[in-house]
């Protein structure tokens, strides 16, 4: 529920049409009751069962998006300072040049915006495990140290009560090929996301995102279900770093791609938004290409497209239980 609430307040929507069969246990009354607590923005419910079948629900439900299409329409663009922008950032198929120039330079993107007085939110819990330490000395108080260890501790002991070991999943195939070994080199590259600053707040999976500054929300490691998460919370847009290659996207807002890996980059160009393997090669600092990539998540921002934008690529899954990768 907080997921669809979430995904109808995001800042990226104008409005949302609630479609339903009628008689689930998750209610249509009780989903617009949940985003009209979010949101005032405009709302349209289509029943199937009351609607006169399939067809005629899809034609009424056309109807009310192309309304919806051209009151948007009307709305004019306005400035409005950086401290509104919500990154999200997240990582899938890492490999070692993960830990060393992608997650580095969107860690550096990540201060930079912080800086400016906008927030950045980093998530995958999961992939804290064995740098949790680290993550809690940056805390801003002794309750968001704690959240930091309970988050975490909780995935564990979560695995262990269905008799599982996090670390028998985790690297993934795809992670070992490329050259991680262990959950904690894992952790230790992506924690590098979250940059330097203080961490503010530890939010659960997708409420609201309040604070401006560093903050971590509780995700799964899961693409689809951590990047969700994040943008039921409101972020505009999500950077998006990989090793191996990744193709997701997501139709609420635009997820940027950087690899540190120039095999990857290479091969996979179609894909890719930014080149952050020059990092690897001694051509240019992680500052440098730091400040690249904050002029290019602004242009994000601004309504420039991303490459899963222009592929269509729009995935979305939702945690709900055995949220343990």
């Amino acid at each position: 529920m907080d997921v669809m609430a979430g995904f109808a307040a995001n800042p990226n929507i104008y409005g949302t049409v609630v479609v339903s069969l009628g008689c689930e246990n998750c209610q249509m009354d009780l989903v617009v009751k949940a985003i009209q607590e979010r949101t005032n923005k405009p709302i349209k419910q289509v029943i199937i069962q009351e609607s006169g079948g399939t067809i005629k629900a899809i034609e009424k439900a056309v109807k009310f998006a192309e309304d919806m299409v051209r009151e948007a329409s009307l709305v004019q663009r306005e400035k409005v300072d950086i401290s509104h922008l919500i990154v999200g950032t997240n990582c899938g198929g890492s490999d070692p040049t993960s830990g060393l120039a992608s997650n580095p330079v969107v860690g550096d993107l990540s201060d930079r915006l912080v800086d400016l007085g906008a927030t950045s939110i980093l998530s995958e819990t999961t992939e804290f495990i064995g740098a949790e330490h680290i993550l809690a000395r940056r805390a801003k108080n002794e309750e968001v140290k704690q959240r930091i260890f309970d988050i975490v501790h909780r995935y564990e002991k979560s695995l262990q009560l269905v008799g599982e070991e996090v670390r028998e999943g985790n690297p993934s195939p795809g992670n070992k090929e490329g050259g991680l070994t262990t959950l904690e080199e894992k952790s230790l590259g992506c924690i590098h996301k979250g940059g330097h600053r203080v961490i503010n707040a530890v939010y659960d999976y997708a409420k609201q995102i309040d604070d401006h500054g560093l903050v971590i929300m509780d995700t799964p490691g899961n693409d689809f279900s951590s990047v969700a998460g994040m943008v039921a919370g409101g972020c505009q847009v999500v950077v998006f770093t990989t090793g191996r290659g990744n193709v997701m996207g997501n139709p609420i807002v635009p997820v940027f791609k950087l690899t540190g890996n120039k095999i990857t980059y290479a091969n996979m160009e179609d894909n890719m938004d930014f080149n952050a393997s020059p990092v690897i090669y001694g051509e240019k600092t992680i500052e440098e290409l730091g400040e690249e990539l904050l002029h290019k998540t602004i242009e994000v921002a601004n309504g420039k497209k991303t490459k899963s934008e222009e592929l269509g690529y729009m995935e979305i899954a939702i945690a709900r239980v055995c949220n343990y990768v």
